[in-house]
């Protein structure tokens, strides 16, 4: 069995998966990562690998313990990969954005796919159906755009992200919420029309945090996947299990 790691700027999450059966998941506080991973490990005894990916930060003790008894991969720019990295500065490449477009080539073989991710930033990536990954784009998801909005203006409020219920804001708080989520919505949809432009065989697909959230708003039909991260992460390791 497979336990991926999955390190992020707020919350942990453990994976287990059995080959490529997703068999459980759990988010926690970085603080409780020790007692996690023992309930998990004692829950699953036969783990035997693991991959940690992070944009967060992990203490030594926590890696060390994630180390016993199980062959562990760090993902970076040195892992081995499912697909063609044509990316200029590979190097700098977030992991997540590397474990998106590798679930990306397990699902959807030989297909140009376009993968969003709506959390703290949206981020773009595009693979050819040639298995060529050539890049895409980052901008400031939904919570960072309240949050700026507050944070760079002296007498914007910061709101809790809610649905507007018109394009016409009439009070400070509605035009706040139309011009963000409205924003955010027509952004998306913009992308995909772009790259449905060039590549009229287009897959897309829509994940994070927020993507319930955007998903029934979007135009575009879209497969929302809200494990594809985890998905992506186990591949790699299997590719690297070969």
């Amino acid at each position: 069995m497979n336990l991926v790691i999955d390190v992020g700027n707020t919350f942990i999450k453990f994976a287990v998966f059995g080959r490529e059966t997703l068999e459980h998941k759990v988010r926690f506080k970085s603080s409780h990562f020790i007692a996690e991973f023992k309930a998990v490990k004692e829950a699953y005894p036969n783990l035997k690998r693991a991959i940690i990916s992070s944009v967060g930060n992990l203490k030594a003790d926590c890696i060390e313990l994630a180390t016993e008894n199980i062959d562990l991969i760090t993902l970076d720019a040195k892992t081995k990969l499912p697909f063609i990295n044509s990316y200029k500065t590979p190097k700098t490449l977030g992991v997540d954005r590397i474990a998106l477009v590798s679930a990306s080539v397990k699902e959807f073989p030989k297909k140009n796919v376009l993968i969003i991710d709506a959390g703290t930033c949206v981020t773009y990536d595009f693979i050819t159906d040639k298995n060529e990954y050539l890049g895409g784009a980052i901008s400031p998801g939904i919570r960072l755009r309240y949050q700026t909005l507050h944070n760079l203006t002296a007498n914007l409020p910061l709101l809790k992200t809610s649905q507007p219920e018109n394009i016409i804001g009439n009070t400070t708080e509605s035009a706040i919420h139309s011009g963000i989520v409205n924003g955010i919505i027509k952004e998306i949809d913009g992308v995909i029309d772009e790259y449905r432009h060039k590549y009229s065989d287009l897959t897309i697909i829509l994940t994070g945090g927020d993507a319930k959230f955007l998903s029934n708003q979007l135009k575009n039909s879209i497969f929302a996947n809200s494990n594809f991260l985890l998905e992506g992460l186990n591949f790699i390791l299997e590719f690297n299990s070969k």
